[in-house]
Protein backbone atom coordinates (compact mmCIF):
# COMPACT_ATOMS: atom_id res chain seq x y z
CA UNK A 1 0.00 0.00 0.00
CA UNK A 2 0.81 3.40 -0.77
CA UNK A 3 2.13 5.80 2.02
CA UNK A 4 0.10 8.95 1.73
CA UNK A 5 1.91 12.14 0.85
CA UNK A 6 2.68 14.96 3.88
CA UNK A 7 -0.65 16.23 4.29
CA UNK A 8 -0.45 17.63 0.58
CA UNK A 9 2.52 20.54 1.48
CA UNK A 10 5.32 21.54 -1.02
CA UNK A 11 8.32 19.50 -1.70
CA UNK A 12 11.49 21.09 0.11
CA UNK A 13 14.40 22.09 -1.46
CA UNK A 14 16.28 18.84 0.18
CA UNK A 15 13.24 16.79 -1.03
CA UNK A 16 13.29 18.71 -4.81
CA UNK A 17 17.64 18.20 -4.90
CA UNK A 18 17.20 14.39 -4.05
CA UNK A 19 14.66 13.69 -6.71
CA UNK A 20 16.63 15.56 -9.01
CA UNK A 21 19.87 13.91 -8.38
CA UNK A 22 18.22 10.57 -8.59
CA UNK A 23 16.31 11.34 -11.98
CA UNK A 24 19.79 12.44 -13.04
CA UNK A 25 21.33 9.39 -12.22
CA UNK A 26 18.76 6.92 -14.18
CA UNK A 27 19.03 9.23 -17.35
CA UNK A 28 22.62 8.89 -16.85
CA UNK A 29 22.69 5.22 -17.05
CA UNK A 30 20.10 5.25 -19.41
CA UNK A 31 21.83 6.80 -22.02
CA UNK A 32 25.25 4.27 -20.81
CA UNK A 33 22.78 1.42 -21.39
CA UNK A 34 22.88 0.47 -18.06
CA UNK A 35 20.02 -1.18 -16.30
CA UNK A 36 17.86 -0.25 -13.46
CA UNK A 37 14.59 -0.66 -12.00
CA UNK A 38 12.36 2.35 -11.93
CA UNK A 39 9.94 0.60 -9.41
CA UNK A 40 12.99 -0.17 -7.20
CA UNK A 41 14.39 3.63 -7.07
CA UNK A 42 10.41 4.77 -6.55
CA UNK A 43 10.19 2.79 -3.63
CA UNK A 44 13.40 4.27 -2.28
CA UNK A 45 12.17 7.94 -2.56
CA UNK A 46 8.88 7.15 -0.83
CA UNK A 47 10.94 5.76 2.48
CA UNK A 48 13.51 8.89 2.28
CA UNK A 49 10.58 11.43 1.51
CA UNK A 50 7.22 10.10 2.75
CA UNK A 51 5.95 10.88 -0.69
CA UNK A 52 3.60 8.52 -2.37
CA UNK A 53 3.85 6.97 -5.46
CA UNK A 54 2.31 8.97 -7.83
CA UNK A 55 3.52 11.90 -6.18
CA UNK A 56 7.38 10.92 -7.67
CA UNK A 57 6.53 9.95 -10.90
CA UNK A 58 4.36 13.21 -11.24
CA UNK A 59 7.50 14.41 -10.24
CA UNK A 60 9.88 13.08 -12.73
CA UNK A 61 7.46 14.20 -15.05
CA UNK A 62 7.58 17.50 -14.19
CA UNK A 63 12.03 17.03 -14.99
CA UNK A 64 11.00 15.51 -18.29
CA UNK A 65 9.17 19.00 -19.07
CA UNK A 66 11.89 21.27 -17.73
CA UNK A 67 14.83 18.94 -20.11
CA UNK A 68 12.27 19.11 -23.51
CA UNK A 69 12.72 22.97 -23.30
CA UNK A 70 16.37 22.44 -22.70
CA UNK A 71 16.75 19.76 -25.81
CA UNK A 72 17.99 17.11 -23.68
CA UNK A 73 16.60 13.56 -23.32
CA UNK A 74 14.50 12.20 -20.83
CA UNK A 75 14.18 9.20 -19.16
CA UNK A 76 12.02 6.79 -21.22
CA UNK A 77 8.50 6.15 -19.66
CA UNK A 78 8.35 9.55 -18.04
CA UNK A 79 6.39 11.91 -20.20
CA UNK A 80 6.73 15.46 -19.93
CA UNK A 81 4.00 16.91 -17.43
CA UNK A 82 4.71 20.77 -17.68
CA UNK A 83 4.97 22.24 -14.04
CA UNK A 84 7.59 24.72 -13.72
CA UNK A 85 8.55 24.99 -9.81
CA UNK A 86 11.20 27.32 -9.05
CA UNK A 87 12.63 25.09 -6.65
CA UNK A 88 12.51 22.47 -9.62
CA UNK A 89 13.83 24.70 -12.30
CA UNK A 90 17.01 25.57 -9.99
CA UNK A 91 17.15 22.26 -8.90
CA UNK A 92 17.77 20.94 -12.47
CA UNK A 93 20.34 24.19 -13.03
CA UNK A 94 22.38 22.52 -9.98
CA UNK A 95 22.39 19.26 -11.47
CA UNK A 96 23.66 20.44 -15.14
CA UNK A 97 26.28 22.32 -13.67
CA UNK A 98 27.61 19.37 -12.17
CA UNK A 99 27.22 16.53 -14.78
CA UNK A 100 28.74 18.21 -18.06
CA UNK A 101 28.52 14.72 -19.04
CA UNK A 102 24.59 14.95 -19.68
CA UNK A 103 25.22 18.39 -21.65
CA UNK A 104 28.11 17.31 -24.17
CA UNK A 105 26.76 13.52 -24.40
CA UNK A 106 27.58 11.84 -27.92
CA UNK A 107 26.54 8.38 -28.72
CA UNK A 108 28.35 5.36 -27.11
CA UNK A 109 29.10 3.48 -30.29
CA UNK A 110 30.15 5.02 -33.07
CA UNK A 111 27.88 4.60 -36.31
CA UNK A 112 30.83 2.52 -37.88
CA UNK A 113 30.34 0.19 -35.35
CA UNK A 114 27.23 -1.53 -36.71
CA UNK A 115 27.37 -4.40 -39.06
CA UNK A 116 25.86 -3.23 -41.87
CA UNK A 117 24.98 0.32 -42.30
CA UNK A 118 21.28 1.22 -41.72
CA UNK A 119 19.77 3.30 -44.07
CA UNK A 120 17.86 5.98 -41.78
CA UNK A 121 13.55 6.13 -42.59
CA UNK A 122 12.75 10.03 -43.12
CA UNK A 123 9.82 11.01 -41.49
CA UNK A 124 7.59 14.16 -42.26
CA UNK A 125 8.69 17.29 -40.85
CA UNK A 126 7.45 18.93 -37.74
CA UNK A 127 4.50 21.41 -38.37
CA UNK A 128 5.97 25.25 -37.81
CA UNK A 129 4.03 26.63 -35.21
CA UNK A 130 2.53 29.82 -35.51
CA UNK A 131 2.49 31.11 -32.19
CA UNK A 132 5.73 32.00 -29.80
CA UNK A 133 5.71 29.30 -26.52
CA UNK A 134 5.35 31.23 -23.22
CA UNK A 135 8.08 29.90 -20.37
CA UNK A 136 8.27 31.32 -17.11
CA UNK A 137 10.96 33.53 -16.84
CA UNK A 138 12.86 31.34 -14.38
CA UNK A 139 12.88 28.56 -17.05
CA UNK A 140 13.79 30.72 -20.26
CA UNK A 141 16.72 31.84 -18.68
CA UNK A 142 17.47 28.43 -18.17
CA UNK A 143 17.31 28.10 -21.81
CA UNK A 144 19.18 30.80 -22.70
CA UNK A 145 22.18 29.30 -20.20
CA UNK A 146 21.71 26.49 -21.49
CA UNK A 147 21.53 27.18 -25.24
CA UNK A 148 20.77 23.99 -27.10
CA UNK A 149 20.72 25.31 -30.39
CA UNK A 150 24.82 26.10 -29.47
CA UNK A 151 25.29 23.06 -27.68
CA UNK A 152 24.59 20.60 -30.07
CA UNK A 153 26.74 23.14 -32.16
CA UNK A 154 29.88 22.98 -29.44
CA UNK A 155 29.73 19.33 -29.12
CA UNK A 156 31.95 18.43 -32.50
CA UNK A 157 31.65 14.96 -31.59
CA UNK A 158 28.23 14.36 -31.53
CA UNK A 159 28.22 16.51 -34.71
CA UNK A 160 30.70 14.35 -36.52
CA UNK A 161 28.87 10.94 -35.73
CA UNK A 162 25.64 12.45 -37.12
CA UNK A 163 27.27 13.10 -39.96
CA UNK A 164 28.80 9.93 -40.42
CA UNK A 165 25.11 8.94 -39.71
CA UNK A 166 24.02 10.25 -42.96
CA UNK A 167 27.02 9.58 -44.84
CA UNK A 168 26.42 6.04 -44.80
CA UNK A 169 22.94 6.21 -44.85
CA UNK A 170 23.18 7.77 -48.21
CA UNK A 171 25.54 4.98 -49.44
CA UNK A 172 23.60 2.14 -48.54
CA UNK A 173 20.21 3.70 -49.81
CA UNK A 174 21.83 4.47 -53.38
CA UNK A 175 23.35 0.75 -53.14
CA UNK A 176 20.05 -1.34 -51.94
CA UNK A 177 18.24 1.04 -55.17
CA UNK A 178 20.54 -0.77 -57.57
CA UNK A 179 22.79 2.54 -58.30
CA UNK A 180 26.29 1.23 -56.17
CA UNK A 181 28.20 3.60 -59.25
CA UNK A 182 26.56 6.52 -57.18
CA UNK A 183 26.95 5.13 -53.55
CA UNK A 184 30.64 5.48 -54.01
CA UNK A 185 30.72 8.95 -55.46
CA UNK A 186 28.93 9.93 -52.43
CA UNK A 187 30.97 12.35 -50.35
CA UNK A 188 31.58 13.97 -46.93
CA UNK A 189 32.68 17.04 -47.50
CA UNK A 190 33.18 18.75 -43.94
CA UNK A 191 35.28 15.42 -43.31
CA UNK A 192 37.37 15.44 -46.56
CA UNK A 193 37.22 19.24 -47.75
CA UNK A 194 36.80 20.64 -44.04
CA UNK A 195 33.74 23.28 -43.27
CA UNK A 196 33.36 25.82 -45.45
CA UNK A 197 30.99 24.50 -48.06
CA UNK A 198 27.67 25.17 -46.94
CA UNK A 199 26.84 21.74 -46.78
CA UNK A 200 28.22 18.32 -45.08
CA UNK A 201 27.33 15.63 -47.57
CA UNK A 202 27.71 15.06 -51.41
CA UNK A 203 25.00 12.83 -52.29
CA UNK A 204 22.94 11.86 -55.54
CA UNK A 205 19.37 11.04 -55.92
CA UNK A 206 18.55 7.94 -58.17
CA UNK A 207 18.22 9.96 -60.80
CA UNK A 208 21.62 10.98 -60.68
CA UNK A 209 21.42 15.00 -59.86
CA UNK A 210 22.93 16.21 -56.79
CA UNK A 211 22.02 16.06 -53.19
CA UNK A 212 23.74 18.85 -50.95
CA UNK A 213 22.54 17.23 -47.25
CA UNK A 214 23.29 19.96 -44.25
CA UNK A 215 23.15 17.39 -41.28
CA UNK A 216 21.96 18.65 -37.66
CA UNK A 217 22.10 16.41 -34.96
CA UNK A 218 21.16 16.54 -31.39
CA UNK A 219 19.89 13.93 -28.74
CA UNK A 220 16.82 15.90 -28.22
CA UNK A 221 13.64 16.00 -29.48
CA UNK A 222 11.89 16.74 -33.38
CA UNK A 223 11.64 20.57 -32.44
CA UNK A 224 14.96 21.38 -30.52
CA UNK A 225 15.98 24.44 -32.19
CA UNK A 226 19.19 24.65 -34.22
CA UNK A 227 21.50 27.36 -35.82
CA UNK A 228 21.72 27.88 -39.72
CA UNK A 229 25.33 29.61 -40.88
CA UNK A 230 25.54 32.04 -43.67
CA UNK A 231 27.00 29.67 -45.86
CA UNK A 232 24.13 27.13 -45.37
CA UNK A 233 21.67 29.98 -46.01
CA UNK A 234 23.74 31.24 -49.51
CA UNK A 235 23.64 27.47 -50.53
CA UNK A 236 20.30 27.33 -49.82
CA UNK A 237 19.45 30.11 -51.75
CA UNK A 238 22.11 29.42 -54.63
CA UNK A 239 20.78 25.91 -55.25
CA UNK A 240 17.44 24.77 -53.65
CA UNK A 241 17.00 21.83 -55.84
CA UNK A 242 19.66 20.30 -54.41
CA UNK A 243 20.38 21.60 -50.83
CA UNK A 244 18.64 19.94 -48.00
CA UNK A 245 18.84 20.16 -43.90
CA UNK A 246 18.72 16.65 -42.64
CA UNK A 247 17.56 16.72 -39.00
CA UNK A 248 18.17 14.05 -36.87
CA UNK A 249 16.82 13.68 -33.00
CA UNK A 250 16.95 11.53 -30.44
CA UNK A 251 20.25 10.76 -31.61
CA UNK A 252 21.63 8.94 -28.58
CA UNK A 253 18.76 6.29 -28.65
CA UNK A 254 17.56 5.39 -31.49
CA UNK A 255 18.03 8.03 -34.65
CA UNK A 256 15.46 9.82 -36.26
CA UNK A 257 15.24 12.34 -39.58
CA UNK A 258 13.04 14.36 -41.39
CA UNK A 259 14.31 17.03 -44.20
CA UNK A 260 13.44 20.38 -44.73
CA UNK A 261 13.59 21.81 -48.17
CA UNK A 262 14.32 25.44 -49.10
CA UNK A 263 12.94 27.91 -49.16
CA UNK A 264 13.72 27.56 -45.19
CA UNK A 265 11.38 30.30 -44.20
CA UNK A 266 8.29 28.12 -45.49
CA UNK A 267 9.44 25.56 -43.02
CA UNK A 268 11.39 27.25 -39.71
CA UNK A 269 10.93 30.53 -37.97
CA UNK A 270 13.98 32.10 -38.64
CA UNK A 271 15.76 35.07 -36.25
CA UNK A 272 18.75 36.86 -36.32
CA UNK A 273 20.81 35.66 -33.10
CA UNK A 274 24.25 38.10 -33.98
CA UNK A 275 25.59 40.57 -36.64
CA UNK A 276 29.37 41.22 -37.76
CA UNK A 277 30.85 45.10 -37.44
CA UNK A 278 33.08 45.98 -39.23
CA UNK A 279 34.17 48.86 -40.51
Amino acid sequence: MERADIAGSDWSDDEVALIVADYFDMLTKELRGESFVKAQRNAALQELTGRSRGSIEFKHQNISAVLRELGLPWVQGYKPMANYQAKLVGAVENSLSTTPDILNASRAQEPSGFSEDPVLYVEAPPVMSTHQSHCPPLLERLVRKFDPAARDTRNRRLGRQGEECVFRSERARLSQEGRSDLAKRVRWVSEEDGDGAGYDILSFSLAGTQRLLEVKTTPGHQTTPFYVSANEWDVSIERPEAFRIVRLYDFLRQPKAFQIAPPLEDSVLLRPVQFRASF
